[in-house]
C-alpha cells in the first residue's frame, strides 16, 4: 500500500487527539471496546522492528499518555495492548499502529486468556 493511500498518513486533523514529534494518537475507526485507541508513528512504516529508538520511545510516551487520558473519561477496569505484525499476525493496514483497547468487567463471559484468543484453541491454557 502506497503511503497516498494510507489511511494514517492522510488523517484529517480533527482525528487526532494527541500529536508529538514522532507518533500520534488516534481513536480506532472500527473500535472494538468504548475508548479504543490508536498511537501511529508518524512515518510510514509497517513494522513495529522497523522503529527507530526516538519513535518507539515517542510511540511508549504516548500509550502512557493515552492511558491516563482513557482512565478519565471512560474509567476502563483493564486494558489489552498489542500490534498486527505482518499479514500473518492479521495486519491489514501495513502502517504500524499499536491498538490500546479498554476493557470493561463484563465486557465478555469470560476475559482470562486475553491476548492469547488470536489462536482459540490455545486460549484456555489453564484448562489442559
Amino acid at each position: 500500500m502506497s503511503e497516498v493511500r494510507c489511511p494514517f498518513c492522510a488523517l484529517p486533523a480533527e482525528r487526532i487527539l494527541i500529536l508529538a514529534d514522532e507518533a500520534l494518537v488516534i481513536r480506532d475507526a472500527f473500535p472494538v471496546s468504548p475508548g479504543h485507541t490508536l498511537v501511529i508513528p508518524r512515518r510510514h512504516i509497517g513494522s513495529f522492528f522497523e522503529l527507530s529508538d526516538a519513535e518507539r520511545t515517542c510511540m511508549v510516551e504516548l500509550l502512557a499518555q493515552a492511558k491516563a487520558e482513557l482512565d478519565l473519561s471512560f474509567q476502563p477496569d483493564g486494558f489489552n495492548i498489542g500490534i498486527n505484525d505482518g499479514a500473518a499476525a492479521g495486519q491489514t493496514v501495513q502502517h504500524l499502529h499499536l491498538h490500546l483497547i479498554p476493557r470493561y468487567l463484563g465486557d465478555v463471559p469470560d476475559p482470562r486468556g486475553g491476548v492469547r484468543w488470536v489462536m482459540p484453541g490455545k486460549a484456555k491454557y489453564w484448562v489442559e
